[in-house]
């Protein structure tokens, strides 16, 4: 500790969360500061901003209650550090890294800065191998790869929470690997009931026993969001890169810690960019997504599945428009396909994975399974332009080739897209080349003659 301070002679204002102070320490930002009341009980915070003569402190319980007379502040002189040890497994933790499931605190072999681990861009290898989420669409179409960040975009009153568990409850890699496969699922600033779901669903699929569990509620401080992703990803770097792990973190939902972010920036009295957010949003979001990776020489690595509702329903809005540009692709839920009763309603077209080519082929997956989910794609896409023209000219009125597509879209979307339980990516390759069996040669373009006679066209004569 380098220095304590009675709030009484230096606080010039409690606003919300922010407790903004007359600068007699010497601190550095990001410290770490209790808040001390006179009840005794300590209130975790840290410096969020600080100049000459001033300091405001975020404090990530709240501050109702809290009477300047009596209270104390406590300056650490080192920036908030989470300890991590073994025995992480199977655990739920509040947004900070406190029990919740009634068990003792964690063993503490290491203490590291909740800011992350600095990572030589030069130490950074490629993302390669395949992770099987369950999620077709996903695994067959836009393939996540072990090190990569893929987000998922949604709407409000789109089941993205449902995908999220889903996609813990069976996630795995495939081969020697699997073993070392875990997860870290944090709920960032989401209600009770989305809580206990998020608890009974991962406690009844067996999935928290190879899980870390953060949750940080709605009714809780805002500055409690904002620490959520960071203690979340401090225990997946401990995992990765201390116990050798392959590691999944999955983030729900991003949009709230945007939210907190730009509640917080507005009682600093920072100048608002776009939509009211703060101007250094871009690299805030980018200080958590770019702790995902593989490191040369390590064993472990960080893949990371963050959520997002986009405002609106809007793709240009900044929360994914920002997304977009850190991360390496985007799985687009849809509203259309969730009204056809279509589950997971991913939209195939819009979406992508960059680094799809680096996680899937012969050494990965299947020696086909790019070409199929080429071939798809652009019989998918084909669809989507006649749907066009029929809506335009009626259905009755298109060509007897184009009638073939509209009836390729429907069984596309309700036996491919579609599905009540997660599949493995055999079961999912098995139902696109069925697909495209109801398609002429000539529009399988994607496909070698080899690809098609063997599993397409089987039953001909060579």
């Amino acid at each position: 500790m380098i220095g304590e301070i009675l709030l009484e002679k230096a606080t010039e204002r409690i606003d919300g969360p922010l407790v903004f102070l007359q600068r007699s320490v010497n601190c550095g930002l990001h410290d770490a500061v209790e808040i001390i009341g006179e009840d005794g009980r300590p209130r975790l915070g840290r410096v969020a901003s600080l100049d000459r003569e001033s300091i405001v402190v975020e404090l990530h319980e709240s501050t109702s209650n809290l009477a300047i007379k009596g209270t104390r502040a406590r300056f650490f002189g080192r920036s908030q550090t989470f300890g991590l040890g073994p025995g992480m497994l199977g655990r739920i933790l509040d947004g900070v890294g406190r029990p919740l499931d009634g068990g003792p605190p964690l063993a503490i072999a290491e203490e590291l800065p909740i800011h992350g681990l600095p990572m030589n861009p030069v130490a950074r290898a490629l993302p390669t191998d395949f992770i099987e989420t369950g999620i077709t669409t996903i695994d067959l179409m836009n393939s996540l790869v072990r090190g990569q960040k893929l987000p998922i975009f949604s709407g409000g009153g789109l089941p993205h929470n449902r995908v999220a568990l889903d996609i813990a409850s069976h996630a795995r890699l495939l081969g020697e690997a699997e073993g070392e496969f875990v997860l870290i699922f944090a709920g960032i600033g989401v209600s009770n009931r989305t809580a206990e779901m998020f608890r009974s669903v991962m406690q009844d699929t067996g999935a928290l026993e190879r899980t870390v569990m953060f949750l940080s509620l709605a009714d809780q401080s805002s500055t409690q969001r904002l620490l959520a992703p960071r203690f979340a990803l401090t225990a997946a770097e401990y995992l990765a890169f201390r116990e050798g792990r392959h590691v999944l973190v999955i983030m729900t939902d991003m949009t709230s810690y945007c939210e907190a972010l730009r509640e917080v920036s507005a009682r600093h009295g920072e100048i608002p960019a776009r939509k009211g957010y703060p101007g250094y949003m871009y690299s805030d979001l980018a200080s958590i997504y770019e702790r995902a990776g593989t490191l040369a020489g390590r064993g472990g690595t960080l893949t990371l599945l963050p959520l997002l509702t986009m405002p609106g329903y809007d793709i240009s809005h900044p929360i994914p428009d920002l997304t977009g540009y850190i991360t390496e692709g985007q799985i687009v839920l849809e509203r259309d396909l969730y009204r056809k009763d279509v589950y997971p309603p991913v939209a195939v077209l819009p979406s992508l994975s960059r680094l799809s080519k680096q996680g899937t082929g012969g050494d990965y997956t299947d020696i086909d399974h790019p070409a199929l989910s080429a071939q798809l794609y652009a019989a998918y896409a084909k669809t989507q332009q006649v749907r066009m023209l029929a809506s335009v000219v009626g259905e009755e009125s298109v060509s007897p080739e184009d009638r073939i597509f509209l009836s390729f879209g429907t069984r596309f979307e309700q036996e491919l897209v579609h599905q009540d339980a997660p599949r493995q990516l055999e079961e999912s390759m098995d139902i696109g080349w069925k697909l495209l069996q109801s398609l002429p040669n000539e529009e399988l373009s994607r496909l070698s003659d080899e690809q098609i006679q063997r599993h397409i066209r089987s039953d001909e004569p060579t």
